[in-house]
């Protein structure tokens, strides 16, 4: 008895002898050299193409997560180049894993929160002043939840994000400007009063509004911020072989640790 052979659907990419087909495109012939690379990541996590708004818009997003420094993640990726450097895959996934609540993971929390707000308020405000309204009271149930509001505060950006603005002003001009966003305005308009402090509004918060007005499924979110980090993280690779650095840090840690009885 012949056993039916299973089918395995995909709106991805698929392959012959002769051509590869990727999106419904043929790939040598409509897309390389035609499309870029963040055009290309947009219509895989959607299955849409961008329109060049769309792109504008996707792309700022990835450029302002690529890189920030000697993060948690960049140090990983460099430290485990040090250690293991005929495998440069485990360089990039150890500072990928440490994409987190703290780092990078802000983006998808601070998307999931405007969301949810906006849903459970069903009708969008019309003015300044509602959304300001509804701001507050998402910020005080945060607050008497004993929860952090995601998005608000930076380590070093103390006076404002660099980043958080020019999103903004691409969002306005592009014609993407959505609820997400206006939200977010909002939580940094009213949150001194009810925090009793005043903080900025962060990249990576202002990066997952503006991917949930794109429309991007929630679920999606880190792993967008993951795709820009890994051009980072690449980045600091590449510079640990013109300018290794990585040994320093192990050795400034491992000759001055200090034993401690645990008593």
């Amino acid at each position: 008895m012949t056993r039916p052979v299973p089918e395995f659907p995909t709106s991805l990419g698929t392959s012959d002898p002769t051509t590869i087909t990727l999106l419904g495109q043929d790939l040598a012939r409509d897309l390389m050299g035609k499309v870029s690379f963040g055009e290309l990541a947009y219509w895989l996590l959607t299955l849409e193409r961008p329109t060049p708004r769309q792109s504008r818009l996707f792309e700022a997003v990835l450029l302002g997560l690529a890189d920030h420094g000697f993060t948690p993640t960049a140090i990983a990726a460099r430290l485990t180049y040090l250690s293991a450097p005929d495998a440069i895959q485990g360089a990039l996934a150890a500072g990928l894993l440490g994409g987190g609540s703290r780092f990078l993971g802000v983006t998808e929390d601070t998307g999931r929160f405007l969301a949810g707000v906006l849903a459970e308020a069903g009708e969008h405000p019309s003015d300044e002043a509602g959304w300001d309204a509804l701001a507050e009271r998402a910020i005080a149930a945060r607050k008497a939840a004993g929860l952090l509001v995601p998005g608000l505060g930076h380590p070093v950006h103390k006076e404002g994000d660099p980043r958080t603005p020019v999103i903004i002003r691409i969002a306005h001009e592009e014609d993407l400007y959505g609820p997400h966003l206006a939200l977010f305005e909002a939580v940094g308009r009213v949150h001194p009063r009810i925090l009793g402090r005043t903080l900025p509004l962060n990249g990576a918060g202002v990066s997952g509004a503006a991917l949930a007005d794109l429309g991007l499924p929630l679920e999606l979110l880190r792993g967008t911020v993951l795709l820009a980090r890994c051009a980072g993280l690449l980045g600091h690779i590449a510079e640990e072989l013109r300018r290794p650095m990585a040994n320093d840090v192990y050795l400034t840690v491992d000759r001055n640790a200090t034993y401690v009885d645990p008593d």
